[in-house]
């Protein structure tokens, strides 16, 4: 049976594997190229911390009563994160690399950071405290869009 562990662990490495694909797309010059390649990958990150942000997070706290604990801290994260985006897709407007990638440099480590408290702590408990929903739970976060 798929868990909400299983199922945001994969939209994770969705998420990371077009990270990788919009970094690596800065190593050339076409800058409609990198464009496209962080939109996605932002795209991606939008969708992922929706399902987060919007269906999970909510009915974690609804259940376990702690508004105030590890959901508090990823929102924080999040909107961390999303100055670093903000400041990747400035620097792709002003087709300066460096500054990109130095952005990118420090998200990824913010990302592999945030990951690995959801993954490892966050996500578990989740499963846990919505074991008699996690279908229902499943059918929410599949059926978010932008």
């Amino acid at each position: 049976m798929e868990t909400i562990s299983s199922y945001m662990t994969s939209d994770h490495h969705r998420c990371d594997e077009l990270f990788a694909q919009a970094e690596a797309t800065v190593s050339g010059q076409d800058w409609a190229a990198i464009a496209a390649g962080l939109r996605a990958f932002l795209e991606s990150m939008q969708h992922h911390f929706k399902m987060e942000e919007d269906v999970l997070f909510p009915a974690f706290e609804q259940r376990t009563g702690m508004s105030m604990g590890p959901t508090q801290v990823m929102r924080m994260e999040h909107a961390q994160m999303r100055e670093l985006f903000d400041a990747m897709a400035d620097a792709v407007k002003q087709q300066d690399r460096d500054e990109f990638l130095g952005q990118a440099e420090t998200l990824l480590v913010m990302m592999q950071q945030h990951n690995m408290k959801e993954e490892q702590m966050l996500y578990h408990m989740a499963d846990q405290a919505l074991a008699g929903e996690m279908e229902e739970m499943l059918q929410k976060m599949r059926a978010v869009v932008l």
